[in-house]
């Protein structure tokens, strides 16, 4: 079904949102578009919803399957305000977002729905899940220029790190059960990245309810729902595995010609499984097995 803007779709579509998960693709350009929408159909949400502008092109057998709404500027602060007017026309559902040429993977993913991973999240009493944003890029970055490939992909194997996360409130002591995670491209070549731009945690997963907004940074308005783990155990967190940060510093003229090659010493294939990401300590499987 295809919705003319964002307005259109909250007010013609109300249908695909009354039962989660629903996940929210938003298409900054063309890249792996195919390849995203199909990636996250398999993982069993109940619909997604692609937010594109109108001249970008999707499949037709896609397009079939899929709420496509127009959105001008589906990036930055235009995406921020869409997931806030999203979630308050569809509270108390799962949702999940993401851009394009990015791919979800959870704990055993491959014989496991998001449905079942997100039930017994539930269960655990808990609304929202920490992802991890992990960078991909290309081996060959004269054959991909713009270090997009799914044939020769690299992520980093070590390199990650956290920090306390502070509190503006009280200096003394950084906010409970919250760190700021950093690492990957953005941590390699930091001189390209803003500092506000350089963490890569993103609460991915939440389920809406009223009065919830996404901050600039990819936080709530919630802070317990920007934690990672309950006060008792340690909770389910999942992995973006995403190209969006090496297709910036290719295409940025302040970085494109001073970066002949992503790969370093610990760059290692990925292999597009998520045993890798729980091996690497990317995700964890917290009490589900």
């Amino acid at each position: 079904m295809k919705y003319a803007s964002l307005l259109d779709f909250l007010k013609n579509g109300r249908a695909v949102l009354t039962k989660g998960p629903v996940a929210f693709i938003f298409g900054e350009d063309e890249t792996e578009m195919d390849t995203t929408l199909r990636h996250h159909q398999q993982l069993g949400f109940k619909h997604i919803v692609l937010l594109v502008p109108k001249s970008f092109y999707v499949p037709e057998d896609l397009e079939a399957e899929i709420s496509r709404v127009g959105l001008e500027n589906p990036s930055g602060m235009g995406m921020i305000h869409a997931m806030n007017a999203i979630i308050a026309a569809a509270p108390d559902i799962w949702m999940y977002y993401c851009f394009n040429a990015e791919y979800l993977f959870f704990p055993f993913c491959e014989n496991r729905s998001i449905g079942e991973m997100l039930t017994f999240h539930t269960e655990e009493r808990r609304s929202a899940m920490l992802t991890y944003v992990v960078d991909l890029y290309s081996q060959d970055l004269e054959k991909n220029p713009d270090a997009v490939s799914l044939e020769d992909t690299l992520l980093d194997r070590s390199g990650y790190y956290a920090l306390a996360r502070a509190n503006p409130d009280n200096h003394n002591y950084p906010k409970e059960r919250q760190l700021d995670f950093f690492g990957g491209l953005r941590w390699r070549f930091e001189e390209h990245v803003p500092a506000v731009r350089r963490k890569i945690d993103r609460i991915s997963l939440f389920k809406s309810k009223p009065d919830l907004q996404i901050l600039p940074d990819f936080t709530f308005n919630d802070e317990e729902y920007n934690t990672y783990a309950c006060e008792w155990h340690n909770n389910l967190t999942a992995a973006v595995c995403s190209f969006r940060t090496a297709k910036a510093l290719k295409r940025n003229p302040g970085s494109k010609y001073d970066i002949d090659t992503f790969e370093w010493h610990n760059s290692v294939p990925f292999e597009w499984h998520s045993r890798q990401l729980l091996d690497l300590g990317l995700m964890e499987p917290g009490q589900w097995f």
